[in-house]
């Protein structure tokens, strides 16, 4: 690495278009740029305020960002965040464009990165790259044995650094410009599977104070409840104060929930849920965050069920939207059923990727 870079920690600033901002932006074009380079598409791009709200709060989740520079322009980012409750790993986001690939850039981030890790004592650093749909060169096969992804520099670096991909995630969109039909008869098939003992309902955050808790506790069971590899993964403790403080950061962020769930009747919990997410611009991409079905309530169709129920709420909300986004791992067939039989469609592809530190 030339002596004209220079790591350096970015200082947040208060709002997205503050006259201190300018280097946040900076971060965010260059997020952006990273997501769609690698991928192959534009539906992966965060606008600034999304990004900022959550950077800024850190009562659940504490992020850095660390920037490479060169002659003041910024080069290369890595943000490092952990959880606050959960103890074990740390999340981080390598950002570096191919013309400035190969400079060392990259190795430096990729180290502070894992200097971040072992000053915190944690002992697994998790990243997730971003691949394009096709592939004709050389390819990485997943510790599961489901999927591959490119290998791209980036997946090199890490293997190199002693990284482990131990999955892959299939991106896929659904069209909501097109008939919904199949969605409504499937809806109607679901419903009419799960019977008597679990009903639908519907919100768009924030959450109505008689679902919290039970939102809550169904939110907790993504930790356990969804496929992982041998991705170390906590179970997550989650209480209504988290679920507000979630739902404030994606508002703060301008953006919309709409929320479909199926209560089990005789327990009054919730069973299964889908989440649907939008920006402030309601013309573009649509993302699914969480989807579960809870394992004591599989077997009754209650994942196409919610899944449908949102995209049939979904043009009430955000009618010019142009599709819906999602990601799941390869080895969830259940659920990459029912998203093919729906009619999504895969798009790119996601690699998961693990150091245990010594």
């Amino acid at each position: 690495m030339n002596g004209t870079l220079l790591l350096e920690e970015l200082v947040l600033p208060a709002i997205p278009d503050g006259e201190d901002a300018g280097d946040f932006l900076a971060v965010v074009e260059l997020n952006n740029a990273v997501c769609a380079n690698d991928a192959g598409t534009d539906d992966l791009a965060q606008a600034p305020a999304e990004l900022l709200a959550g950077l800024r709060d850190t009562a659940d989740e504490i992020q850095r960002i660390f920037v490479m520079r060169e002659r003041g322009a910024i080069v290369g980012c890595v943000i490092v965040g952990h959880a606050t409750a959960e103890p074990t790993s740390t999340q981080f986001d390598l950002m570096v464009l191919p013309e400035n690939w190969g400079r060392g850039i990259e190795d430096a981030l990729l180290a502070r990165a894992e200097e971040e890790t072992r000053a915190l004592g944690r002992k697994v650093m998790q990243t997730w790259t971003l691949h394009p749909g096709r592939t004709d060169g050389p390819t990485v096969t997943p510790a599961t044995g489901w999927g591959v992804v490119a290998d791209t520099p980036l997946a090199a670096l890490l293997r190199n650094a002693g990284c482990t991909l131990e999955q892959v995630e299939r991106n896929s969109a659904f069209d909501l410009t097109g008939p919904m039909d199949e969605v409504r008869r499937r809806l109607d098939e679901s419903i009419a599977a799960a019977g008597a003992d679990y009903r639908l309902v519907e919100w768009t955050v924030p959450t109505p104070d008689a679902l919290l808790d039970g939102y809550a506790w169904a939110l907790s069971r993504m930790s356990t409840d969804v496929p992982s590899g041998a991705l170390a993964v906590d179970e997550e403790t989650w209480d209504a104060d988290r679920v507000r403080r979630r739902e404030e950061r994606l508002i703060e962020g301008g953006q919309t929930m709409s929320v479909t769930a199926v209560q089990h009747v005789p327990t009054g919990r919730l069973a299964a849920f889908n989440e649907l997410v939008i920006g402030a611009e309601r013309t573009e991409v649509t993302h699914q965050f969480c989807t579960l079905v809870l394992r004591e309530h599989r077997g009754h169709r209650l994942g196409m069920l919610v899944k449908c129920a949102n995209l049939l709420r979904w043009p009430d909300i955000a009618p010019y939207s142009p599709r819906v986004s999602t990601f799941n791992a390869e080895e969830n067939r259940p659920m990459l059923d029912i998203n093919e039989q729906i009619g999504f469609t895969p798009v790119s592809y996601a690699g998961a990727w693990q150091k245990k530190l010594s």
